[in-house]
């Protein structure tokens, strides 16, 4: 996959359009800023865009809207981007939109895997539960694979057949994480993402009860010990992406990855932490490993046991 020509000028109604987006990145995008930062102006202001765009279909689902209204509202977004492929897309002065056109005129942007990650964001509005890690992981490409594919289109690859199914075990990866991270926040809103199969495996039970009180003991802290290891093996495959970037592509993608596989740390080794409150890194971590990725460290293989993962 490679770029289309980026040198063509930007014009200045476009450029706002970015500087738009790339407030939201710095305002919203917590970890992923740090890894989208260190881009060049090019790269930096499309992968802007393409979170833009991700977030607000986020916002809808996550929001306090009825459940119809939340998916008449994906759906439009879904005829949005869609329109983006045409030769003239009605963008009504749309920011993100605007900026996102633009974004995919220079690069090779796979514009459908929005549509998987409104079908990710549809799931969650129907209150989709998961019987089977099978289940799970066509769920985390949807919402989180396809990100990595978009992210990708950015970067640039010379081998996009190779490269895509990393970039989604890293995205799937990354999502791992993120569920691991929220049980706690997901609980209290009715919502289980992780597999009944596994709960049932290790004897816990966890049914949504209107409150944020997740069931005491060991056996959620055993499925989420489980969990961890299993996501170390998705990010054994999608860091094998890293080589097949330029310098500045890897050291974005690998400082994204080295913050959530750092997260992933803490959570694995403190998982009763991990249910009573939202982990997080600090400021200084997150920078110290965006630092390492731009020195051309890559992320710490990850240790997992035999059959974890991909």
């Amino acid at each position: 996959m490679t770029a289309v020509d980026t040198r063509v000028p930007v014009p200045v109604e476009v450029r706002s359009a970015y500087q738009h987006c790339e407030q939201i990145t710095r305002t919203q995008a917590r970890n992923f800023s740090y890894g989208i930062r260190l881009l060049p102006a090019d790269k930096r202001r499309a992968l802007s865009a393409v979170y833009a765009f991700a977030r607000r279909v986020d916002d809808i689902g996550d929001g306090s809207l009825p459940a119809a209204e939340k998916l008449a509202a994906l759906t439009e977004a879904r005829a949005r981007v869609a329109a983006l492929a045409g030769p003239a897309a009605g963008l009504d002065g749309d920011p993100v939109l605007v900026a996102l056109a633009d974004a995919a005129s220079r690069f090779a942007l796979p514009l459908g895997a929005f549509g998987e990650l409104i079908d990710g964001c549809e799931a969650d509005v129907r209150g989709t539960a998961y019987a089977t890690f099978g289940d799970l992981e066509q769920y985390c490409r949807c919402v989180a694979g396809s990100i990595g594919r978009l992210s990708l289109g950015v970067f640039g690859c010379q081998d996009t057949a190779a490269a895509a199914p990393l970039a989604d075990a890293l995205g799937v990866a990354l999502q791992l994480t993120n569920i691991l991270r929220d049980i706690r926040e997901d609980f209290g809103t009715g919502r289980v993402y992780l597999p009944a199969e596994d709960l049932e495996r290790f004897g816990a039970v966890l049914v949504p009860d209107g409150t944020s009180e997740l069931p005491t003991g060991t056996a959620l802290e055993d499925v989420v010990r489980f969990e961890a290891d299993r996501a170390r093996g998705w990010y054994a495959t999608g860091l094998r992406l890293m080589p097949m970037l330029d310098r500045r592509s890897a050291a974005s993608a690998g400082a994204m990855a080295g913050i959530y596989l750092r997260l992933l740390g803490h959570i694995s080794a403190s998982p009763a932490a991990a249910l009573r409150r939202r982990l997080s890194l600090s400021t200084a971590e997150k920078a110290m490993v965006a630092a390492r990725s731009l020195s051309g460290l890559a992320p710490a293989a990850p240790v997992r046991q035999a059959g974890a993962g991909p």
